[in-house]
């Protein structure tokens, strides 16, 4: 197994690759995500890894960033490299916030509270 020099890291995403995201392209929006991060130059600022299931399936493709805690819904390819833009700029990609993790996770909008209880 590969072991990244993960110095100068500033942030991990999580591309969820479960069943019901993969069937909302989760596969396209890893290699989106991939893409924009070599377009834009920043291999050595963004680690990637695709996951599997998130257990947010409504809201599929999720993918989750952090050291920032925020989740994010309904990634599509095109979305994805906006995502990484935003990422690099230090924003957030404000459409598709599920949830974020400022004091504590909260439900970034409406749809984030909806979901089965953990047991």
């Amino acid at each position: 197994m590969t072991t990244w020099n993960l110095q100068g890291t500033v942030s991990h995403l999580l591309i969820c690759n479960g069943s019901d995201c993969k069937k909302h392209k989760g596969e396209e929006v890893a290699e989106a995500i991939e893409d924009e991060i070599e377009k834009q130059g920043a291999d050595s600022l963004i680690h990637t890894t695709v996951t599997r299931c998130n257990g947010r399936c409504s809201d599929a493709c999720v993918v989750i960033s952090y050291p920032e805690g925020v989740w994010y819904r309904d990634i599509t390819p095109k979305s994805a490299k906006s995502l990484v833009r935003k990422v690099l700029k230090g924003e957030r990609l404000e459409d598709n916030l599920l949830y974020t993790y400022d004091e504590g996770l909260t439900a970034a909008t409406e749809k984030g509270t909806k979901g089965k209880n953990k047991k």
